[in-house]
């Protein structure tokens, strides 16, 4: 019940820090920044505060374990960019993480978008159509996988309205839906 109350509080928190940033007659007035304001895809300090933590999202927490998976594999050569459903190995699985246990398996890659803050998400993408089978460990149609979503919110970089300047930009408040994870359903049937 505690962290359901500090859930609300940081909601809170994030709602009055972007008050203002998106109006459905139009800002106020418009915080305009310049490319050398601002660090190269870092967002203004005034909108990420304390309270508003990014980096307390899974997907932006990913993001530098996904770089150095890469930078490995780029290091061995080794490409795996089909999408293939694994074998589930029992043995195997008690080490691994959730993502390689499941028996809707997934993989994260990295999302960029240069004009959203956070730049980099991890994405979780489904290996199967169908699920892994726990007694033959092979991929069964009788189950679907599909992604589960979580809504985040992001900051959109947008242009600044005119006459404001050309090459400056403000932020906006937006909220994207990102794939964290696949889970098994009853496929649809069709009544």
């Amino acid at each position: 019940m505690g962290l359901g109350w500090l859930g609300a509080l940081v909601l809170l928190g994030a709602l009055w820090l972007c008050r203002g940033l998106r109006r459905p007659g139009g800002p106020l007035h418009v915080h305009c920044y310049s490319a050398g304001e601002l660090q190269d895809g870092e967002a203004p300090a005034h909108l990420v505060s304390r309270s508003l933590r990014w980096d307390h999202y899974v997907p932006v927490q990913l993001v530098p374990q996904l770089e150095r998976l890469q930078q490995e594999t780029q290091r061995r050569r080794r490409r795996h960019h089909e999408r293939a459903c694994p074998a589930l190995q029992l043995r195997v699985g008690l080490r691994s993480e959730p993502n390689e246990r499941s028996i809707s398996p997934w993989r994260y890659r990295i999302d960029e978008d240069e004009n959203r803050y956070p730049r980099k998400l991890a994405f979780a993408e489904c290996l199967c159509q169908g699920c892994v089978d726990v007694k033959t460990g092979r991929e069964t149609t009788s189950l679907n996988s599909v992604t589960i979503h979580q809504t985040m919110m992001v900051l959109r970089r947008k242009p600044c309205p005119r006459p404001a300047g050309l090459g400056r930009f403000t932020f906006e408040v937006d909220y994207i839906r990102v794939p964290v994870g696949c889970t098994c359903v009853l496929p649809r049937t069709g009544r």
